[in-house]
């Protein structure tokens, strides 16, 4: 039973992966891969007799809707969603085609299946439509949302759904979907190592503000002491080279907690957890200027922004504060963070599914610094973790594949993934 569901797993992802789906972000550039990857899902589905909703708000961005009766109906359900598009490509950075969904044999990791999307996160889709295939029987009703346009906010996807079709998710109270359940290695207190397998139990708010200093205009010939460029490259440096406290909140503390108990350390050095401890605001545009010669009259920098639950005020005051009063701080928008209970049936119900699987293994909360569709999800008041199960070699950075070259995720953590997401699916 498990080989079976193990291999369809793997044949379901190499045909996702085969389907380019690319979400440019520009629609006049993108193509009908994604509403080609929801039909095929929809045709596996409905091999085994499950119907759904296909839903294409827009020519070539199509979504996928199933509803799974359970056995307890006055439950409240659970949704589980993956989206079905991915990132660009350039082909000649890859060593294998980023189509051609190649099984290739690693030295270290063992056989790797490569793949634009093999992590992020036609994996996981597959893992879900196998185990759906399979004939499974929640504890209470499941909704399978299969989506497009994650990769630029939800716009044609889950954001256009909660806006338009919210009966789909009728009845839903809570939700399974990115980013989390990549094992990650922890060496211990007592000289040993700990695979961690963390859930997203809440996501930083997202967004991005404005930077505009002003000056006076003039021949470069003859310069001034402070110009707008130079007002606001002083305010630029002062804000990147800033390092936000950690924050200890109802969010963070639980990860920090475990981490230290299992550890014997107080902080960790995975990048995307440290990440997720602490505000940030990152320079990544300016503009400023027309012509060589010219001292222009106005700098501005575009700035994002990721803000731990709870700390917004906060962080605006001392983004104000760092960049000083010669330069304006305009903003111009924040996507509210997002928590879930970091207890709870079922979160207990990953625990123990991963248990079963990796005995030694242990499920850790923690704050994700990204967004997913979880953001949108929760405007209908469902609280969404991230959680896409993959035991991983030591050594193998799964949060790494994510929008990289060479993306690939190994065979084993495929059938890890599916034997831990038939064991949720059914007792959730």
């Amino acid at each position: 039973m498990d080989a079976a569901l193990e291999q369809e797993t793997i044949e379901i992802a190499r045909a996702l992966i085969r389907i380019e789906s690319v979400n440019t972000g520009d629609p006049a550039t993108i193509g009908d891969g994604e509403e080609r990857a929801a039909r095929y899902v929809r045709d596996r589905l409905d091999e085994v007799g499950i119907s759904g909703e296909f839903v294409l708000p827009t020519p070539g961005r199509g979504n996928l809707v199933v509803r799974i009766p359970g056995r307890d109906r006055s439950a409240g359900a659970l949704l589980v969603h993956a989206h079905l598009d991915v990132v660009p490509v350039d082909a000649a950075d890859w060593s294998v085609p980023p189509f051609a969904a190649e099984i290739r044999e690693d030295d270290r990791h063992g056989e790797m299946l490569y793949g634009r999307g093999a992590v992020d996160m036609k994996g996981f889709a597959a893992m879900v439509v196998a185990v759906a295939r399979a004939g499974v029987v929640p504890r209470r009703d499941l909704v399978l949302a299969f989506l497009a346009d994650e990769e630029a906010g939800g716009v044609w996807g889950a954001k256009w759904l909660v806006e338009n079709r919210p009966e789909l998710f009728a009845g839903v109270t809570e939700a399974i979907g990115e980013v989390g359940g990549f094992s990650v290695p922890l060496p211990t207190a007592h000289d040993g190592v700990r695979r961690a397998y963390l859930l997203a139990t809440a996501e930083k708010g997202a967004g991005w503000l404005r930077l505009r200093a002003r000056g006076a205009a003039g021949h470069a010939s003859t310069p001034g002491a402070d110009t707008a460029v130079l007002r606001l490259a002083r305010a630029v440096v002062a804000l990147g080279e800033h390092r936000f406290p950690v924050e200890r909140t109802d969010v963070t503390t639980p990860f920090l907690t475990a981490f230290s108990e299992l550890t014997g350390h107080d902080r960790p050095e995975n990048g995307l957890v440290c990440a997720g401890l602490r505000h940030s605001a990152v320079p990544t545009m300016l503009t400023a200027g027309y012509k060589l010669n010219v001292i222009p009259g106005e700098a501005v920098a575009e700035v994002d922004t990721r803000v731990v639950p709870g700390g917004e005020a906060g962080f605006r005051r001392e983004v104000e504060r760092i960049v000083g009063e010669h330069v304006d701080v305009e903003w111009a928008q924040l996507n509210a963070p997002v928590v879930a209970p970091v207890d709870g049936p079922l979160v207990e119900t990953v625990r123990a599914a991963v248990a079963h699987d990796d005995p030694d293994g242990v499920v850790v909360p923690y704050l994700l610094p990204a967004s997913t569709d979880n953001k949108s999800f929760s405007r209908l008041g469902i609280a969404g973790y991230g959680f896409t199960p993959l035991r991983v070699p030591d050594g193998f950075d799964a949060f790494g594949q994510f929008h990289a070259v060479d993306e690939r995720v190994p065979l084993t953590a495929l059938r890890f993934g599916a034997r831990v997401m038939r064991r949720i699916l059914r007792t959730a």
